[in-house]
């Protein structure tokens, strides 16, 4: 009976040295491939971490900045954040942050830059955003056809109700009436009925003599 046993534990071992022998090389690799990427996902993770940690960081400095109105502390944060952790949402956050400091201290130039910047580099909505502010700032230089550019692609829906308004400013200021009062009127199409907003766009419009409601003018 031990005979027996014995014979089949031995064609039991045979049939595993078989096996290793032919499967063992890419199951290692296989192993070490694993693990490998495990120990990549760990320290991936741990860079992400420590990114945003630092961007935050650097954020944090740039809206005290912003706050107390320092021009020269807000590019320094600002060109730090942008060339340190440019894939981060602080850096898109913070080039928003950044263009609304150099407005009101009046360095549209710099304002522009930043807010070019996300247009390209940031995320759908981030996009959207600075391309109104974008169009906002060529309107403050009277720079209607580049703010009628920044508004007519790259808008997401949920700001379409926002970007037609400004359109609407645009054709104002060129006293193109009838244009700016069908931008209005999509504008008051698009708009939440809750938000004041909307409000104001029927201010607007009553002003060039249409009632939004029924869009017919008196």
């Amino acid at each position: 009976m031990a005979n027996t046993f014995d014979l089949e534990e031995q064609e039991q071992l045979d049939e595993l040295k078989h096996f290793w022998k032919k499967h063992g090389n890419w199951i290692t690799w296989l192993v070490i491939a694993v693990l490998a990427s495990f120990s990549a996902w760990n320290a991936w993770q741990y860079w992400q971490n420590k990114q945003s940690i630092e961007a935050a960081a650097l954020f944090d400095e740039l809206t005290k900045a912003v706050a107390t109105k320092q021009a020269d502390r807000i590019q320094l944060s600002y060109t730090d954040l942008q060339s340190k952790y440019p894939r981060t949402t602080f850096a898109q956050q913070g080039a928003l942050l950044a263009a609304r400091g150099h407005t009101e201290a009046g360095q549209l130039d710099k304002a522009q830059a930043a807010l070019e910047w996300v247009a390209s580099a940031g995320d759908a909505s981030l996009q959207s955003l600075a391309r109104l502010r974008l169009a906002a700032l060529a309107m403050e230089k009277q720079q209607w056809d580049a703010a009628g550019k920044w508004l007519a692609e790259g808008i997401q829906p949920e700001f379409a109700g926002l970007a037609a308004d400004r359109q609407g400013d645009v054709y104002i200021a060129q006293a193109q009436t009838d244009k700016a009062r069908e931008a209005y009127l999509k504008a008051y199409s698009l708009l939440s009925d809750s938000g004041d907003y909307r409000r104001l766009v029927s201010v607007k419009l009553n002003a060039l003599g249409v009632d939004p409601e029924s869009k017919s003018k008196f």
